[in-house]
């Protein structure tokens, strides 16, 4: 992780994260990266000092004693805004995907860890056919597809990981 020290168009100066070099440049040329005071989207990187190994902890507090510290001056901050971190390309199809788990999810029986075992049932006729939905092994899944069993894994969103 780098620490980059930044300064927007309107010489607001604050600092941010970023996982290396490459990850602020395509960041800041996507327009992601803006000024928390005005919102400006125009950010440079400002002069830094490097920062080397750790001092002592005496040194540390005898230094921080003599920098004098000014007082923070009244900013207005406007409402936060939402970050499109996401294509409006992919927003749509996010909400594709998950029109179709909707649909999938009203339409068919969770049947959980019986999965695999009732689609080879209702395969085999054993079973009436159905709408079902479950989990199954991936051992599980493999031997249904080289039994020309017809089966289709039901994508997980990307919002349910987080």
């Amino acid at each position: 992780m780098i620490l980059y020290r930044l300064s927007c168009a309107a010489d607001h100066d604050f600092e941010s994260w970023f996982r290396d070099s490459s990850a602020y440049d395509e960041q800041r040329a996507r327009g992601l990266v803006a000024c928390p005071v005005c919102g400006s989207a125009e950010v440079e990187k400002a002069l830094m000092a490097p920062a080397l190994g750790r001092g002592t902890r005496k040194f540390a507090v005898e230094t921080a004693a003599e920098v004098p510290v000014a007082e923070p001056a009244e900013v207005a901050v406007p409402a936060a805004q939402p970050v499109a971190l996401v294509s409006e390309k992919e927003q749509q199809l996010r909400a594709m995907l998950r029109a179709v788990r909707a649909h999938v999810v009203a339409n068919s029986v969770d049947v959980g860890d019986e999965f695999a075992t009732l689609a080879r049932r209702m395969h085999e006729g054993e079973e009436e056919k159905r709408a079902i939905r479950g989990e199954a092994t991936p051992d599980e899944v493999r031997a249904l597809i080289e039994d020309e069993i017809e089966i289709l894994p039901l994508p997980v969103l990307p919002d349910e990981r987080n």
